[in-house]
C-alpha cells in the first residue's frame, strides 16, 4: 500500500472523526453523509459509521447492530447490549460461515432497511458488508473501528480507537 492511500485513508478517518463529535443529528443526514464517503472511496457497501454515531443510531432504534464477530468474541470479549449476531466466521481459525447472508436475512429481512455490522477492528465487517450487498442490501454500513479497534505497535487493541476506547455502552457475558 503507498503513503499516498495511507494518507488518504487517515484522512479520511479524521474527517469521519469530525463528523461524529459535531455530528448530524438525524439518522438519515449520517447515513447520507456515509454514503457519500463511500462513494468517494469507492466501496461497494452503502460506507462507514463511526462507532459515536452508530450507537446514536442504534440506540434510537434507527438502525439495528449485527455483530459479525465470533460467539466466543462475543462471550469472552463484549458486546453491544441489545446487539444481533451473526457470526461471519467461527473458531479459532476464523472459518468463514457460508451461511451467513441467510442468517442476516432471517434477522433482518428487509433488505432495503439501513443495517450496521461490527465486528473487532472494522475489517471482518467490511467484508461482511460486501457479501450483503451482493445478496441484495442496499443499506449496509459498517462500524468503522470496530468493538476493540485496530492492533498498536504493542501488538495490542484498545488503546486508540474501537467502540470500547471510545466509552460506548457494552456488556460481558
Amino acid at each position: 500500500m503507498s503513503d499516498d492511500v495511507l494518507v488518504a485513508g487517515a484522512a479520511a478517518v479524521d474527517e469521519e472523526h469530525a463528523v461524529a463529535e459535531s455530528g448530524p443529528a438525524d439518522a438519515s443526514e449520517v447515513l447520507a453523509q456515509a454514503r457519500q464517503r463511500a462513494s468517494a472511496q469507492g466501496l461497494a457497501y452503502a460506507g462507514g459509521v463511526p462507532p459515536q454515531q452508530a450507537w446514536a443510531l442504534f440506540s434510537s432504534g434507527a438502525v439495528p447492530l449485527i455483530d459479525v464477530r465470533s460467539a466466543e468474541e462475543r462471550k469472552f470479549v463484549g458486546h453491544v447490549p441489545g446487539s444481533l449476531h451473526v457470526a461471519w466466521a467461527s473458531g479459532t481459525a476464523l472459518t468463514r460461515n457460508p451461511r451467513f447472508a441467510r442468517e442476516v436475512e432471517a434477522k433482518a429481512k428487509d433488505k432495503t432497511a439501513p443495517l450496521l455490522l461490527l465486528c473487532r477492528s472494522g475489517k471482518r465487517s467490511a467484508a461482511a458488508a460486501e457479501v450483503l450487498v451482493k445478496a441484495g442490501y442496499t443499506n449496509v454500513f459498517n462500524v468503522l473501528e470496530g468493538f476493540e479497534g485496530e492492533i498498536d505497535q504493542q501488538q495490542q487493541r484498545g488503546k486508540s480507537d474501537g467502540w470500547r476506547y471510545r466509552g460506548l455502552p457494552w456488556v460481558q457475558d
